[in-house]
């Protein structure tokens, strides 16, 4: 036993001679401006001999890049886009069109005439500027407040009056929940309620078209500071980085998520913090800046495409409106709070004055485009209300290419039931 634990001895002390040598001799490392930097598998960073905790204040915080101040005068002419005059109307003519249908639809519910609806007040310039600074071709994952994404690239009012009133002109045929768009053969991924469920959904779309030969398209998805909190937001952050997928991540953190608001949320430097940490390369922007989001976007773009770099962009925004019909964000949220917002960071009333200091737009233009924006809303929202719901067999359809059996058998006997007891029920409302 005696020899045993002596030859134990000597195999020890020559483990810790050989570590020794490694630690001074072979251990990978480099010198920068005199600091020893260590290159681990996981990390390359300089030796320290004092011990310090970071937190969220070791860093100066990510900057907002910002075009236009709150007269809508451009700060750095050097910044300024060229966009074409054309183009600038009808980014404008948009954000009004989106804004009356809001106006419209969201006093629509209130009067029980649909199930409910989503306001997009405050965030307006997030889907112009970004829509405008898109190929079309590039393809779009929305999550329930960028119908000025829609409006922008050719969807109709009608198309989307049809879907909140679930008519059987809506492409969904009725089931999905009112503001849950959709259109393949614009590029726009038909939206769906889970928080985040798009996310790694878009850095897989981004990854098949990196692989697709002369690839020259994008993916943008777009998702709120409360789906960043979910598992899915970072999956995809760790996704798009190490499989380096053309893909902008577009977070709009507009203060609350609901009624939560971001400082409840998380702790730390917002959303894009988490960038740069990630392997993402990343841009902090102001929201309320239509022109700043279009630059923004067009240069991530750039990015994403040119490069196979995935860019994450926080705009910084307000949520005006309430979070959907069935909140009320007075409950937990000063109206004096609301009203700063409204105006004093209005992204239509900074876009129409800076159109109007370039001779593009003046109150006359103003007060009719408004009138005939509202003026198409209330017309086509009156057509939808007469058309008939989709026919009663498309609850199940559709699911599978071919109907099983169990669901063959609930057609039938819905068939039956109906045969028997029509005078129940008001089959003169639906397609037949």
């Amino acid at each position: 036993m005696a020899l045993k634990t002596g030859a134990s001895f000597v195999r020890i002390n020559a483990l810790r001679h050989a570590v020794r040598l490694m630690s001074t001799n072979t251990r990978p490392e480099a010198v920068q401006n005199g600091v020893k930097i260590a290159e681990f598998p996981g990390v390359k960073a300089p030796y320290v001999t004092e011990i310090k905790f970071l937190n969220e204040n070791s860093y100066d915080p990510i900057p907002i890049y910002r075009v236009l101040d709150n007269n809508g005068e451009v700060i750095d002419n050097k910044e300024e886009p060229n966009i074409d005059k054309d183009n600038l109307v009808h980014m404008y003519k948009t954000m009004v069109q989106l804004n009356q249908m809001d106006k419209i639809l969201y006093e629509s519910q209130r009067q029980g005439r649909i199930s409910f609806y989503m306001t997009n007040y405050g965030e307006e310039g997030i889907h112009i500027g970004t829509a405008a600074a898109l190929s079309p071709k590039d393809l779009v994952f929305t999550q329930y407040r960028e119908v000025g994404m829609f409006l922008y690239r050719g969807v109709t009012v009608t198309e989307l009056i049809n879907q909140c009133y679930g008519n059987h002109e809506d492409p969904g045929k009725g089931r999905q929940m009112p503001v849950h768009y959709g259109n393949e053969r614009l590029n726009l991924v038909t939206i769906s309620s889970p928080l985040a469920t798009q996310m790694p959904q878009a850095v897989g779309a981004a990854y098949a078209l990196k692989r697709t030969p002369d690839n020259d398209r994008c993916v943008v998805c777009f998702f709120g500071d409360g789906a960043a909190s979910e598992g899915d937001a970072h999956a995809a952050f760790n996704f798009a980085a190490t499989l380096e997928c053309p893909v902008i991540l577009f977070c709009r953190n507009n203060g609350y998520a609901i009624s939560t608001p971001t400082n409840e949320q998380y702790r730390g430097d917002g959303i894009g913090a988490r960038g740069p940490a990630l392997g993402l390369h990343t841009l902090r922007v102001d929201g309320t800046d239509t022109l700043a989001v279009y630059s923004a976007v067009r240069r991530a773009r750039h990015l994403a495409v040119g490069s196979n770099k995935p860019v994450l962009i926080e705009a910084m925004c307000y949520r005006v409106g309430h979070h959907s019909t069935s909140d009320d964000s007075s409950a937990y949220r000063p109206v004096e709070e609301i009203q700063k917002w409204t105006k004093e960071e209005s992204p239509l009333q900074k876009f129409k004055l800076y159109l109007e200091q370039k001779g593009l737009w003046d109150a006359d233009a103003d007060k009719s485009w408004q009138k005939e924006a509202r003026d198409t809303v209330l017309r086509t929202m009156q057509e939808a209300e007469k058309k008939k719901r989709p026919n009663w067999r498309e609850m199940l359809e559709d699911v599978y290419h071919d109907m099983p059996p169990r669901i063959h058998k609930q057609m039938q006997e819905m068939e039956q039931h109906l045969k028997k007891y029509s005078e129940h029920y008001p089959l003169d409302q639906y397609e037949s």
